[in-house]
């Protein structure tokens, strides 16, 4: 690997990190993961809005599957 490509590699684990510690500030509850996959989506031409918007439909459903399957006793 060169030099070139290791501090590419570098700068953008400290960017994901520094993005992590701002989605946890703002207790966005996205996993290291997740806010990659994220952020490549939106680096691919994602539209960042959209994709927030399915992201919180997404929470939605699985808090009320959560909340159905304690309420169901399962």
């Amino acid at each position: 690997m060169s030099t070139r490509e290791a501090d590419r590699i570098s700068a953008a684990e400290e960017t994901l990190n520094t993005l992590f510690d701002i989605s946890q500030l703002l207790n966005t509850g996205l996993d290291k993961e997740t806010l990659a996959t994220c952020v490549g989506l939106i680096e691919s031409g994602v539209n960042p809005e959209a994709l927030a918007a399915v992201i919180q439909e997404l929470k939605r459903e699985s808090a009320v599957t959560k909340t159905s399957r304690t309420t169901n006793g399962r």
